[in-house]
C-alpha cells in the first residue's frame, strides 16, 4: 500500500495503523477504531498529534469499566465475573486493569482468564461455572473476535450473564453489548481524508473521541438465561434483538 505513493491512507484498528506507521512517517494517516494512540505511540497528544498520523478514536481502555458496571445491572445478584483477555497483549491488560481498578466498588471478585489457548480457555471457564453467581466479561481484542463462536457457546452451556465488547456479539447470541459506534467514527474519518487532501496536515489536526456508544440487548438470550431484563437498562438500549 505505501508503494502505491496514495495522497492519504485510511486505516481501521490499532495493531493495523501501528503497522503502517512502522514502516511509514511522511505519508498521511488517518485512523478509526484505534483505543489509546497516545499510549499506543500513534500521536504526540491528542490535541497536536505531531507526526503524519490522526484520526478518530475508539473508547479508551478506560471505559472497560463500564462492562463491570453493566454485568452488575443486568444481573444484580453476581459476585463473581471471569474476564477473557489476552496475557501478552497491552490492550488486553490495560482493559483488565481498568476493570479490577472499579470492581470493589460494585463488590464483585475479577477472575483473569486468558484467551491465548482455546482448550485452557474451555477449562478454566468450565472449572468457573462450577461455582454459582458468577458472570461474564469479554474484552475487546483480535483474540476474543476470533473465538467468538466458541465464546458464545461456552456461555450458552453454561448460562453466564455476559457484557460483551462489540455488537457482533449480541446479535449472534451473546446477552448484551457495549461498545462506540464504529460506523461512525469511519463516517466522520471521510472528513479528515478530505481536509489532508485540499492541504490541511494530520500533525495539527486533533484526534477525535467517539460521540456516540451503542448498547445492544439480545432478549432472546436473556430469556434462556433466566434473566428478567431491568427496565433501566432496556430503557437505554440502542437496540434490542431477538
Amino acid at each position: 500500500m505505501i508503494a502505491l505513493a496514495p495522497n492519504v491512507i485510511l486505516a481501521e484498528s490499532t495493531y493495523r495503523v501501528v503497522a503502517l506507521r512502522q514502516n511509514d512517517r511522511t505519508t498521511p494517516i488517518v485512523f478509526a477504531a484505534v483505543s489509546d494512540p497516545d499510549a499506543a505511540g500513534l500521536v504526540e497528544t491528542l490535541a497536536r498529534p505531531g507526526g503524519n498520523t490522526t484520526g478518530f478514536t475508539s473508547a479508551d481502555y478506560g471505559m472497560s469499566a463500564k462492562f463491570v458496571e453493566l454485568l452488575k445491572d443486568i444481573a444484580p445478584n453476581l459476585s463473581r465475573a471471569a474476564v477473557l483477555y489476552e496475557p501478552i497483549n497491552v490492550r488486553g491488560l490495560a482493559q483488565l486493569a481498568a476493570m479490577q481498578a472499579v470492581a470493589p466498588s460494585f463488590r464483585s471478585e475479577l477472575i483473569p482468564v486468558g484467551l491465548r489457548n482455546v482448550g485452557d480457555t474451555e477449562r478454566a471457564l468450565t472449572a468457573f461455572a462450577r461455582t454459582p453467581n458468577g458472570g461474564l466479561i469479554v474484552t475487546r481484542l483480535t483474540e476474543s473476535i476470533m473465538h467468538r463462536d466458541l465464546i458464545i457457546g461456552l456461555n450458552a452451556r453454561y448460562k453466564l450473564s455476559a457484557v460483551y465488547p462489540l455488537r457482533l456479539f449480541a446479535t449472534a447470541g451473546g446477552l448484551i453489548s457495549h461498545r462506540d459506534d464504529v460506523v461512525e467514527e469511519n463516517r466522520r474519518a471521510a472528513s479528515y481524508v478530505d481536509r489532508i487532501l485540499k492541504g490541511e496536515k494530520p500533525a495539527v489536526l486533533p484526534v477525535q473521541a467517539p460521540v456516540k456508544y451503542e448498547l445492544v440487548i439480545n432478549l432472546k438470550t436473556a430469556r434462556t438465561l433466566g434473566i428478567e431484563t431491568p427496565a433501566t437498562v432496556l430503557v437505554r438500549a440502542d437496540e434490542v434483538t431477538e
